[in-house]
């Protein structure tokens, strides 16, 4: 178990952007957000992505340090990333990406290797892999990270910015596959398997071994699998204003409680709780009280 005075190193890498909501811009990228909630329950939190030399750019890292979360970003000459989010009648967002932005030029630096060396957790995902150079910086730092720590490969499938090759590629550097139930069905097809959720997530730690499967299925239930025990919990009824940022909150909750010496059912118990927390709120990062 940790000790009890030092903070877990927590690291997002990937997209930086504004969610361009119909009330307005707010901040987020998957592995950001992750980081934020880090951050929040307690975490040494660090995002890295890249920003442009423009006024979102300016804007995004404000609201970084507003929130008090420590950031490695590079400034290169290309647009800071957006994402036109709009929301159906559910609160399920749906999604348009900007291409040729910020974060899809990334690069491996010395800041960002010493930082993987010490990580405790680092959350990367498919979508900032879309392009070769961020594809390659991703991977690159991922290498140096411990063996002990979190690889969380929180899969998001987002349009067609995705393939099977690039999904193994992030499964061999992992040790923890988030996914939702569509990314299941998803992965399935791509990898021509059958039967139950249960035995796809046990094909899938063995196949890579991986330490853990997280599952989650919309307002039904989620279940984390390890290759020695399995919880599965329904979700609780809250009234959803919005479900952005509630799976990076998620796998937020749960990595930090697991690195504070949580059992898996009560670092699972938290999740759903700080999940449901951000359904009930507005946009990715929530204030806490």
């Amino acid at each position: 178990m940790k000790q009890q005075n030092k903070r877990p190193v927590v690291v997002g890498i990937g997209e930086l952007l504004w969610d361009l909501l119909p009330t307005g811009k707010t901040a987020g990228g998957a592995p950001i957000n992750f980081v934020y909630h880090a951050s929040r329950l307690g975490a040494e939190g660090y995002a890295v992505s890249a920003i442009g030399d423009d006024e979102d750019g300016v804007d995004i890292l404000k609201e970084l340090d507003k929130n008090s979360i420590q950031y490695l970003i590079e400034k290169v000459p290309y647009p800071t990333g957006t994402v036109k989010v709009e929301l159906k009648e559910d609160g399920i967002p749906e999604y348009t990406i900007t291409e040729r932005v910020a974060w899809d030029h990334m690069s491996p630096t010395s800041d960002a290797v010493d930082l993987a060396e010490r990580a405790d957790a680092i959350c990367f995902g498919a979508l900032a892999q879309r392009s070769t150079q961020s594809r390659e910086t991703i991977q690159a730092i991922l290498s140096f990270a411990p063996d002990t720590a979190y690889r969380l490969f929180d899969i998001n499938l987002r349009q067609h910015y995705y393939n099977k090759g690039l999904i193994e590629e992030s499964l061999y550097l992992s040790n923890v596959l988030k996914m939702n139930s569509d990314e299941m069905n998803q992965l399935k097809e791509l990898f021509g398997l059958n039967g139950t959720e249960d035995e796809i997530a046990a094909w899938f730690m063995e196949k890579y071994n991986l330490k853990m499967v997280v599952l989650t299925a919309g307002a039904s239930y989620s279940t984390v699998y390890t290759p020695d025990e399995v919880s599965t919990l329904p979700i609780p009824e809250v009234e959803v204003v919005d479900t952005v940022g509630a799976g990076d909150a998620f796998s937020a909750a749960l990595i930090m409680s697991l690195l504070n010496g949580g059992t898996l059912k009560d670092a699972h118990r938290y999740a759903v709780k700080i999940a449901a927390f951000v359904c009930s709120s507005k946009g990715a990062w929530p204030a806490y009280e």
